[in-house]
């Protein structure tokens, strides 16, 4: 591919992000657009519709961007909490560490792979083959090697200095979230799983008498897991008919005339529901109790008095075996996923074990459209294989725009189903929480992407050749040496498809404004939905992300001229993204900041695996001092992730024990333990059925709170189920 081709690409790219920007800052103005562009305002207070015709609200403008560039991290925390912070830190440290590498590589490194071949004659810059910005084009035996050495010292040690002080910020976030927030029910409540049958016994008196005698001082109360049968599945189904059906009372004007779609009045609507009320208030707990013992699963949520008998409850082994009695800290009750509760804990480990085999047999299926994609940037391959394109090709337009825009766009439309893919294997997997689930799919997508995308990328070729490669360990720094830099061109226009034109989508939000204009101007539907809330999608934009940081961090020494648009992305992501968590995502529930562990290793994979690169290239290139220098380089990166890990990963997996009891003696200071066991008696409340009763459950007090817990996804639109 030649620089005309690269800004082929470049033109078509900036041509989409500029169209579908300016029509985003036209489409949010308009009220009919509220539900899909300030869903965050819609949930929290409603919006005005009286908004007089003006001219000025069909101008683009560009205040959204002012809004988003002057929001403080304190908003960022307040709206989207220690999540949505996290985030927007991957897109800063990416910005500052690609900052740093740009002025090092374009103005050393880019000139010393320009001339660095004496005896060769260049052509224009237009004309120009991208190869000649790359380190292969500098000989062997070269002494300007030692640029892309210093580079690369620059480079990683940079990284590490920002990576340290990232990961120290974000552990004061997380301590602080921790003794900063109101009492949680969460921190006082333990997860209980695998609870042993007895014949002579319910699952709830079985609770109730193992922590009454291990943990008599402590123990408060619990509240069994039940199966949802199928009449809690219609009552739920109808729950939902009753509120889209509510959504259509407003089409009928007049109150005397008949419901266009049940044949009575309109207010039929209010005797269902006055009904359906009736009947949960008479549904006594005594009608309940012959049906409770065959619907109760094996896991209760067992309540503590203080948030440090609980947390020695979760991390002490309960019994003799393994298997049984097996406790962990409960998820916050927001982010509980109750269908996998009733998962017998025997099976987790088969699950697990049967999704990952999954996982990696998909990675490898994917190989098929992966080679397809690569068999279009050689063109010689391609004319080969399809003769009757020979004629198409030699055009200059068609050539460019295939070699250097296409490939890059086939591989993103198919890689849009893997996030709903890994989603349903985390789902599949047994993870009791839905920040659980998304964690692991986002792991999994990068590990799926980080494959697929840059590894069989750049080791392109048959599948045969791409398994072969890894036949020999030795071999590997030589292989991905020989091929990083000739695939840094794909990379280059990889950015540019899959970066600028997916976040323009993403700003858009395509999908829920074709939803929104199908329902407003086709079922003629007035009101705004309420359910329209999305959570922030971690699973697919984390990895997208890294994935980018990865390709930046090799690239940057061998193919500079990737660092320009790779800055470009997020800059633009860092203002996208602020404007989405501002106004579209509504957050749910909270991990407290357990994404930026994933985020900490990757970097450090991408570093290593960077100067293995690195290595490979000195030694083809014939430099032992530059080959020299990169093993210290090395050895002191895995010494500083080693550090990192047993300075600070602790704390994102277990809470310090000075914290909670600090936090306990505040609560009996202040006289806020009575509230606080008040909580616990409405907080994990399954299904309305149930929500009666606590006692009948092996709650030791009787319980009159009345609150049902609604699955806080279950109201999502259809379709968007890969946001989750």
């Amino acid at each position: 591919m030649d620089v005309v081709a690269l800004l082929t690409s470049a033109g078509i790219n900036i041509a989409i992000c500029v169209v579908l920007l300016s029509l985003y800052s036209i489409l949010r103005k308009q009220p009919s657009n509220v539900s899909v562009y300030f869903t965050r305002r819609l949930v929290s207070e409603p919006v005005k519709r009286n908004e007089p015709f003006c001219f000025e609200r069909f101008v683009p403008s560009a205040s959204w961007v002012m809004r988003a560039w002057l929001a403080t991290d304190e908003e960022i925390l307040a709206v989207g909490g220690v999540d949505a912070v996290v985030f927007m830190r991957i897109v800063v440290f990416s910005i500052r560490v690609f900052i740093i590498a740009a002025m090092i590589c374009i103005f050393l490194v880019l000139p010393v792979n320009y001339y660095g071949q004496e005896e060769m004659l260049h052509k224009q810059i237009h004309a120009e083959s991208l190869e000649v910005f790359t380190i292969g084009n500098v000989k062997e035996g070269s002494k300007w090697l030692w640029a892309h050495c210093l580079a690369l010292y620059v480079i990683s040690c940079s990284a590490c200095v920002l990576l340290y002080f990232e990961y120290k910020s974000i552990t004061k976030m997380r301590l602080a979230h921790i003794t900063g927030s109101p009492p949680n029910p969460s921190h006082f409540t333990v997860l209980v799983r695998g609870i042993p049958w007895s014949p002579d016994h319910s699952y709830s008196d079985s609770v109730e008498k193992f922590f009454s005698t291990y943990y008599p001082a402590s123990y408060v109360s619990h509240q069994m897991v039940y199966q949802a049968g199928t009449v809690d599945k219609l009552m739920k189904d109808a729950e939902k008919m009753y509120r889209m059906l509510k959504t259509i009372e407003p089409q009928c004007k007049m109150r005397s005339m008949p419901c266009c779609l049940c044949g009575g009045m309109t207010h039929s609507f209010k005797v269902l529901n006055n009904e359906a009320e009736s009947v949960k208030s008479k549904t006594s707990v005594d009608g309940l109790q012959p049906t409770q013992r065959e619907k109760e699963c094996p896991a209760a949520f067992v309540f503590f008095r203080t948030r440090y008998a609980a947390v020695v409850a979760a991390q002490v082994l309960q019994s003799s075996n393994p298997m049984l009695w097996v406790t962990q800290l409960a998820p916050e009750p927001d982010d509980v996923y109750w269908s996998n509760l009733s998962i017998p804990y025997k099976q987790v480990w088969l699950r697990k074990l049967a999704t990952r085999l999954g996982a990696i047999a998909f990675m490898f299926v994917f190989l098929v459209p992966v080679t397809f994609v690569q068999g279009l940037t050689q063109l010689d391959q391609l004319s080969h294989a399809f003769p009757f394109l020979k004629g198409i090709l030699k055009q200059k337009f068609m050539n460019r725009l295939v070699t250097g825009y296409l490939p890059s766009v086939i591989l993103i439309l198919f890689l849009y189903t893997v996030p709903p893919t890994m989603m349903l294997f985390s789902t599949m997997e047994g993870n009791v929480s839905r920040s659980e689930r998304k964690r692991s799919a986002c792991i999994k997508v990068l590990y799926f992407t980080i494959w697929n995308v840059f590894f069989v990328n750049v080791l392109s070729g048959s599948v045969i050749r791409q398994l072969s490669v890894f036949s020999s360990v030795r071999d590997i720094p030589i292989q991905l040496a020989k091929a990083v830099p000739t695939q840094a061109t794909f990379f280059t226009t990889y950015v540019l498809s899959s970066g600028w034109a997916s976040l323009s989508c993403e700003v858009i939000q395509l999908f829920a404004l074709l939803c929104n204009v199908f329902r407003k101007f086709i079922l003629r539907i007035e009101d705004d939905p309420s359910n329209c809330a999305l959570t922030f999608p971690h699973h697919t934009e984390i990895p997208r992300l890294l994935l980018f940081g990865l390709i930046g961090f090799t690239c940057s020494v061998m193919a500079p001229l990737i660092l320009p648009f790779l800055l470009v992305y997020f800059f633009l992501a860092f203002l996208v993204y602020r404007n989405q968590i501002l106004h579209v995502y509504v957050s749910k529930y909270e991990s407290g900041g357990k994404f930026w562990p994933i985020v900490h290793n990757t970097t450090i994979f991408s570093l290593v695996l960077t100067q293995i690169i690195a290595l490979g290239v000195f030694g083809i290139k014939r430099s032992p001092v530059a080959s020299g220098f990169t093993i210290p380089l090395i050895l002191f990166t895995l010494l500083f992730n080693e550090y990192c890990r047993q300075r600070f990963s602790p704390v994102f997996k277990r809470s310090p024990a000075q914290v909670l009891i600090e936090m306990d003696r505040q609560d009996e200071q202040w006289g806020r333990v009575d509230e606080i066991y008040n909580q616990f008696r409405s907080a994990y409340c399954q299904a309305p059925l149930f929500s009666l009763d606590l006692s009948t459950a092996g709650s030791t007090g009787h319980h009159k709170d009345k609150k049902s817990s609604q699955d806080p996804e279950s109201l999502n639109p259809v379709g968007r189920s890969s946001h989750f």
